[in-house]
């Protein structure tokens, strides 16, 4: 398990990281989430020790990470796949790691096939790809078989295939009891992946939830219509008091329930070929709760927005 309480750092007069408490429990996969800026690095360096919190603390299984008397049979952590010495090749890095841990050499081919690196492990670290270097790191952070798991970005540069194999390496982890804390800015990706999440801004705690909660919390659902007479029933559902665009194709409304709209066509003998409900994704709802925590906004491109569509149409 891990845990920050009032966990606080400042860099001169910035508060990187501001009173952040939470829990990463066992069992699952937990997402941290945050927009560029937010503090998800720092934590996860106040985490490992790497750096010093200026206030609170943070646990590793209810002690300071600097305490562990075996730290990589404790904690396996891919903070920076390039933060490697890459004259090395890959096997003799991570048997450098196990050496200087007292960790069995067995469990070097072990990481190495575990992680595909195989066949490339006699081949020096420099002229690996940033796919290729994320592999290693999840090698040497597997070498202990720890039963906690830090991952930084860990999908950075991995292939789709490698990304498969990166989430479903992170579930089975978690099915078997481990604690996996992972960030990411692949919001499809942590949809697919987290079970929890944490969502920081501006070093500020903003939610700690479970990933459909937070979606659902975050986000409107609106109901989406087909029917080869939409213009029509565009203007009864106005009528009826619904807002409604069109989108891709379809008509898309609030105000009114799907079970609603079916009745009103029906009522106006009009056709649907299609009706649902459209979930918003865990990316528009990240978007509505850190809007405001963003710190470095981009331009926006030329947009003209269709218009809604009113009874008069």
């Amino acid at each position: 398990m891990i845990e920050a309480r009032g966990l606080t750092k400042m860099f001169g007069d910035k508060k990187a990281v501001d009173e952040l408490s939470f829990i990463v429990h066992p069992g699952m996969v937990t997402g941290f989430l945050g927009p560029n800026g937010a503090g998800k690095s720092t934590t996860m360096r106040l985490i490992l020790g790497l750096d010093r919190p200026t206030d609170g603390v943070a646990l590793i299984n209810g002690r300071p990470y600097a305490q562990a008397t075996a730290p990589m049979r404790q904690v396996g952590a891919v903070l920076d796949a390039k933060d490697v010495h890459g004259g090395r090749s890959a096997r003799a890095h991570l048997r450098a790691l196990a050496q200087s841990n007292s960790l069995p050499a067995s469990r070097v081919d072990d990481v190495l096939d575990l992680t595909g690196m195989t066949e490339v492990a006699s081949k020096r670290i420099k002229g690996f790809s940033l796919g290729m270097s994320q592999r290693v790191g999840i090698a040497a952070a597997m070498l202990g078989d720890p039963e906690i798991l830090m991952f930084d970005e860990p999908v950075n540069g991995l292939d789709p295939e490698g990304i498969v194999w990166i989430r479903t390496f992170m579930r089975s982890l978690a099915a078997r009891g481990r604690t996996v804390f992972v960030s990411s800015h692949l919001m499809s990706e942590m949809a697919l992946t987290a079970d929890h999440l944490i969502v920081i801004g501006r070093g500020r705690l903003l939610a700690d939830t479970s990933t459909d909660d937070f979606i659902s919390e975050n986000s409107a659902a609106r109901v989406r219509v087909r029917s080869p007479q939409q213009q029509d029933l565009a203007r009864v559902l106005a009528e009826r008091g619904a807002v409604v665009d069109r989108v891709e194709g379809y008509l898309e409304l609030s105000g009114l329930r799907t079970e609603e709209v079916g009745d009103l066509a029906a009522e106006h003998q009009l056709t649907i070929h299609e009706l649902f409900q459209q979930r918003s994704s865990l990316e528009d709802a990240f978007m509505e709760l850190t809007g405001e925590s963003v710190e470095y906004h981009a331009g926006s491109a030329p947009h003209a927005p269709a218009p809604p569509v009113s009874a008069q149409q």
